[in-house]
C-alpha cells in the first residue's frame, strides 16, 4: 500500500512543497505564494493522505487552517514528538527548519556526530551528537543578505546579484564583492567545520540549501551534499507522528 505525503516548508523567501511516496521524495515545488486552489490540486493529483507544515513566517496560517480540513495534518511545533532529543534551551524560539535539519542529519547518520549546514537566506549550522541529542548551532548571514548589507551600509558599493566569482582576486568592484562574499563565506564554513571536528570525533558534515552548490567547490572539508534537507527532515517527523 502506497503512502503519499506532503511536507510543506514556509521559508523566508519561498514556500517549498515536497511530495513523498513510500519514503521517496518524488517532486519538489518552490512557490512564492500558495493558494487554496493550488493546494487542493496538488493534493488531488498526488493522492496525498497526510501532511506536515513547518513555518518560520506568519503567512502560513490560512493554508494551515485549510489543509487540516482536507487531510490529516501535523503543524510542527516545540510540542511535536521528534526522533531526536531536543536540548535547545529556547525551544519555542527555535526555527522549525532547524529542527528538520537536525532530524534529517540524524536519519542519514544515526549514532554519529553530525553537523548540518543549510545555505539559504541564512547560513545555519545545526549539530546532533552521537547520542541523537540536538545541541544547537549557529546562524550567520547568507549570501544575498551579505550582498545587500554591503550596498545598504555603504554609500558607493552597488547592489549586485548572487553569482559565482570569476576569480579569487576581483579586478572590478562587482567581482571584488563577489569574491569577498562567496570565498569569505566558504572560509567561514570550513572554519566552523574545523572547530566542530576539534570538539567532536568523526563528525559527518551535511550541506544543503539553495546556495550550497556555490560553496561546495571551494570547501576543503569532506561533505555530503543533500538537496532539500528540510523537507526530508519534515517527512521523518511526519512518519513518527502518523497514526
Amino acid at each position: 500500500m502506497k503512502t503519499n505525503c506532503l511536507a510543506i516548508d514556509f521559508g523566508n523567501t519561498l514556500i517549498k512543497i515536497g511530495v513523498f511516496v513510500n519514503d521517496e521524495l518524488i517532486e519538489v515545488l518552490e512557490l512564492k505564494d500558495l493558494s487554496t486552489i493550488r493546494l487542493k490540486k496538488i493534493i488531488s493529483k498526488n493522492k496525498i493522505q497526510s501532511a506536515i507544515v513547518s513555518s518560520v513566517t506568519k503567512i502560513s496560517k490560512t493554508i494551515e487552517d485549510k489543509i487540516k480540513k482536507i487531510i490529516p495534518t501535523i503543524l510542527l511545533s516545540e510540542k511535536t514528538s521528534l526522533p531526536i532529543i531536543n536540548l535547545y534551551q529556547e525551544k519555542k524560539k527555535l526555527g522549525k527548519d532547524r529542527l528538520a535539519n537536525a532530524v534529517a542529519g540524524n536519519k542519514m547518520f544515526p549514532k554519529k556526530n553530525v553537523l548540518i549546514i543549510n545555505c539559504g537566506s541564512c547560513i545555519i549550522y545545526d549539530f546532533v551528537n552521537e547520542k541523537g541529542e540536538y545541541l544547537g548551532g549557529s546562524i550567520s548571514p547568507g549570501l544575498k543578505m551579505r550582498l545587500n548589507a554591503l550596498h545598504t551600509f555603504t554609500s558607493k558599493l552597488p547592489k549586485i546579484k548572487k553569482a559565482v566569482p570569476e576569480k579569487f582576486i576581483g579586478n572590478t568592484t562587482q567581482q571584488s564583492i563577489l569574491s569577498g562574499v562567496v570565498f569569505g563565506a566558504s572560509k567561514e564554513i570550513d572554519g566552523m567545520i574545523d572547530e566542530y571536528q576539534k570538539q567532536f570525533s568523526g563528525v559527518k558534515v551535511v550541506i544543503s540549501g539553495g546556495d550550497a552548490l556555490m560553496f561546495v567547490p571551494h570547501l576543503k572539508n569532506k561533505i555530503f551534499a543533500v538537496p532539500q534537507i528540510v523537507l526530508r527532515g519534515l517527512y521523518q517527523i511526519l512518519k513518527l507522528n502518523a497514526h
